[in-house]
């Protein structure tokens, strides 16, 4: 086989997984990295099974709502306003969108944060990068990319941040571990000895269970032209995806259980986690780290950048076109919103908490609206799924009621 053969072939593979690459850049954001790092820490890999568990929910899900539009041709926010009505429609749009807007703010802060941090012997003073210098230049950026791409455009820009935020991650796993056999020890499955156990896990599983996620995959199968012939492409794509998930969330674990977790250190965020592993690790594998968590800041923001317009173009089934002037303002909008954490130095928690519970709430609505699309033999025709298939989102369904409850009832308990 030629050399431009092979590369032909290469190209052509990367292309048809383009959509996982897109979800795993807005999954594994800097709220992934800081769980994946904060439960190595505490327990070790005690919790790679929860891990495992949600990416194997998430492949159903992403499977559901990726099959349900390349068999109707309809995307699923859409598919809510066509057979449900504007309001349960309006509902979830002005819930996802909500919650992105407020998430790009703390993914911005987080961003901006390490890098401080990790420039500070680089500065005469010690202070490090100025966090609003920082986030002007990473806004600018990612808004730079946004006004001058297509889709296929978006495609390749985030298999290049999600590829380095791979490459890092995976590097400072074998870079800072310095007994494996700590983290084998760890990969058996077991409950933490905690009277909360049953929570914990519940939130490990639950973590990369948003519902925008699967309304995402429906826009990306639509964009893809993916069709009936093309479901089980389909599925390899989510495989590939959900897979990749699940190894770069476990490899940013095992770096925080094979260092931090005999130690007896704990990390509740990102920052804490460069400070504590800079001593243990080295200048050159912090400065891999904080490469990591810089293009899973990027991978996440850029997604927060597009969905808003991608979403409001779906709600009204209009091109999604984004050279358009109004949604170039919106993604205007949406990047001005990365100053407010470094100007203000905190982040409206009263705002975050809204959005919160709206994102809770908003989960099983989408979970279960799909269900019912899927079972409606006048939309699916010969295609309605089967008992398994139910019966596996029906459970599926049910746990994302139970952490909507579970998030509620934590969030009332913040007042």
């Amino acid at each position: 086989m030629s050399n431009s053969s092979l590369i032909k072939k290469i190209s052509l593979f990367l292309a048809s997984i383009a959509p996982g690459f897109f979800l795993i850049g807005y999954n594994i954001g800097t709220g992934s990295v800081t769980t994946a790092a904060s439960t190595g820490a505490k327990y070790g890999m005690m919790f790679v099974w929860p891990l495992f568990l949600s990416c194997v929910f998430t492949f159903i899900l992403i499977v559901a709502f990726g099959r349900y539009t390349a068999i109707t041709g309809d995307t699923a926010l859409y598919s809510f306003r066509k057979y449900f009505g504007s309001g349960l429609a309006a509902f979830v749009l002005f819930s996802v969108v909500f919650s992105e807007w407020i998430a790009f703010m703390g993914v911005m802060g987080v961003v901006t944060e390490v890098v401080k941090e990790w420039s500070r012997p680089l500065t005469s003073s010690g202070e490090g990068i100025s966090m609003v210098l920082s986030s002007i230049v990473f806004g600018a950026l990612i808004y730079y990319l946004f006004w001058n791409g297509s889709h296929r455009f978006f495609e390749k820009i985030l298999m290049i941040f999600v590829g380095l935020m791979g490459i890092s991650f995976v590097m400072t796993m074998f870079m800072v571990i310095t007994d494996p056999m700590e983290v084998i020890r760890g990969l058996v499955p077991q409950l933490p000895q905690e009277s909360n156990a049953a929570l914990l896990i519940a939130g490990m599983v639950g973590t990369t269970m948003g519902g925008v996620l699967y309304l995402v995959r429906s826009i990306l199968v639509k964009e893809k032209g993916w069709m009936v012939n093309d479901l089980k492409e389909e599925k390899r794509d989510a495989i590939i995806s959900s897979a990749l998930m699940f190894l770069l969330s476990a490899a940013i674990m095992a770096a925080a259980a094979g260092t931090l977790y005999p130690l007896g250190l704990e990390v509740d965020n990102a920052i804490t986690m460069v400070k504590l592993l800079e001593p243990l690790a080295g200048r050159f594998a912090i400065s891999i780290f904080v490469a990591g968590i810089v293009s899973a800041g990027l991978s996440s923001m850029f997604p927060h950048l597009l969905l808003a317009p991608w979403f409001i173009a779906d709600f009204g089934n209009r091109p999604r076109d984004m050279r358009k002037p109004a949604f170039r303002m919106i993604a205007l909008f949406t990047t001005s919103l990365g100053l407010v954490v470094p100007i203000f130095g905190m982040r409206p928690v009263l705002v975050m908490i809204v959005s919160q519970v709206l994102a809770a709430v908003a989960t099983p609505v989408i979970v279960l609206a799909m269900l019912i699309l899927q079972n409606k033999k006048g939309v699916m025709g010969e295609h309605k799924p089967g008992m398994i298939f139910n019966t596996l989102v029906g459970a599926i369904l049910l746990f994302t009621i139970f952490m909507a409850v579970i998030g509620i009832i934590g969030i009332k308990g913040l007042f």
